[in-house]
């Protein structure tokens, strides 16, 4: 029975995939063998001796401590583009709600007063104000090409805007789920310069953080619109509002509300509604779910941020999963110690990631806990496990 432990509220949609015939699911449970989490911050948490897999039910991961899960060979799982659509959504909406002056004409509306005759004058004297402009033909910048960033560059494409894409991870597979029109810029600078729209949809990393400025608004169009619905602090709040004090900023939508941003008029912050969705939430849940099933039964490994993926078919043998520092001579150590206890290797697959290697082998016989042991005692090894 393995036992797993909710930190949030995970759909059922994805709790169902897990059986209750061989798994317990509790908010309050002791010696969990994996937590499913969705916002909840980890960082303070006492990691329990047990843990083998860590699954967020969303794209980032900052609310969980990677590094100190790698250090203890435990892979952490998230659902990449199982929000996409959700978020996608939003940010079209966010192009839309900025463009015409929307929440703002909305407040002005619903604050007139008097017969409605009176209403309608104030309407007509009023609207001029609220006039806004379109999408067709203006540029979009995206950051960040992942599920979500291609997935508003395609649909900002249909709207009949130009689009100009950077992402300097971007693969060959995903590159190929991206409209031919997509332009792609050789820098966030070279983006910028030109854009009339910015979104983000990146990770809040070093590299990440602040990349709107001060510096950079200097260099970006007079009355830019900036979209942030990845994550707080990829945007400098305060150079932005300041910006738009100036005049340079036309509008900014977000997902991250605070003290400085809720009294601008030129701001829309939306209380991180990103991927609030019903659909969204049981994607996210499913696919998550699914990932920590699989691994904790038969060991592979999809969509981990911190290792490699490993998928293997089970063969008739018995089934060993190692976790190791990627360095020299481990497969060798770790391939002698099965030897040395007698085993056969049917089948094994081994792929590294960074600092971390992960090999799964299939043996002739079962694995007893004496060359657990053995394999426990190789400097490097971080994990080791029979499946």
């Amino acid at each position: 029975m393995y036992k797993i432990l909710t930190l949030n509220n995970i759909s059922v949609a994805g709790l169902e995939r897990l059986p209750r015939e061989h798994y317990e699911i509790a908010s309050e449970i002791q010696h969990p063998d994996a937590i499913l989490l969705r916002s909840y911050n980890m960082h303070q948490m006492e990691i329990p001796e047990t843990l083998q897999a860590v699954g967020r039910a969303g794209a980032g991961v900052n609310n969980i401590p990677v590094a100190g899960m790698s250090q203890r060979g435990i892979p952490v799982f998230n659902a990449p583009g199982a929000n996409a659509n959700a978020v996608k959504e939003l940010v079209v909406a966010g192009l839309l709600l900025a463009s015409r002056n929307i929440c703002q004409a909305w407040d002005y509306a619903r604050h007139l007063q008097g017969e409605d005759a009176d209403i309608g004058k104030q309407v007509e004297a009023g609207k001029k104000q609220f006039a806004g402009f379109e999408l067709p033909g203006r540029t979009l910048g995206v950051i960040g090409l992942g599920a979500i960033g291609r997935s508003v560059a395609n649909i900002a494409v249909e709207l009949g805007m130009k689009v100009v894409g950077f992402d300097p991870g971007l693969t060959v597979e995903g590159a190929w789920q991206l409209s031919s029109t997509v332009e792609k810029a050789p820098s966030v600078d070279a983006l910028l310069s030109r854009v009339d729209y910015v979104t983000f949809h990146v990770p809040l990393v070093d590299a990440t953080r602040h990349m709107i400025n001060a510096d950079r608004l200097k260099n970006m169009k007079q009355d830019v619109v900036i979209l942030n619905f990845s994550r707080q602090g990829i945007v400098d709040d305060v150079a932005v509002c300041d910006a738009m004090e100036q005049g340079k900023v036309y509008a900014y939508v977000c997902d991250f509300p605070g003290n400085l941003l809720n009294g601008n008029p030129r701001v829309i912050a939306l209380p991180h509604l990103g991927a609030s969705t019903r659909e969204a939430e049981d994607n996210c849940a499913i696919m998550v779910a699914e990932q920590v099933r699989d691994y904790l039964e038969n060991g592979n490994v999809r969509n981990s941020v911190n290792f490699p993926e490993v998928v293997m078919p089970r063969s008739e043998g018995y089934r060993l999963a190692v976790v190791n520092s990627n360095v020299p001579n481990m497969l060798g150590q770790i391939s002698t110690a099965a030897a040395n206890a007698g085993l056969n290797i049917i089948d094994m697959l081994n792929k590294s990631r960074g600092d971390l290697a992960y090999t799964l082998i299939d043996v002739d016989k079962p694995v007893g806990e004496a060359l657990i042991a053995s394999m426990h005692a190789i400097d490097g090894v971080l994990a080791v496990r029979a499946i």
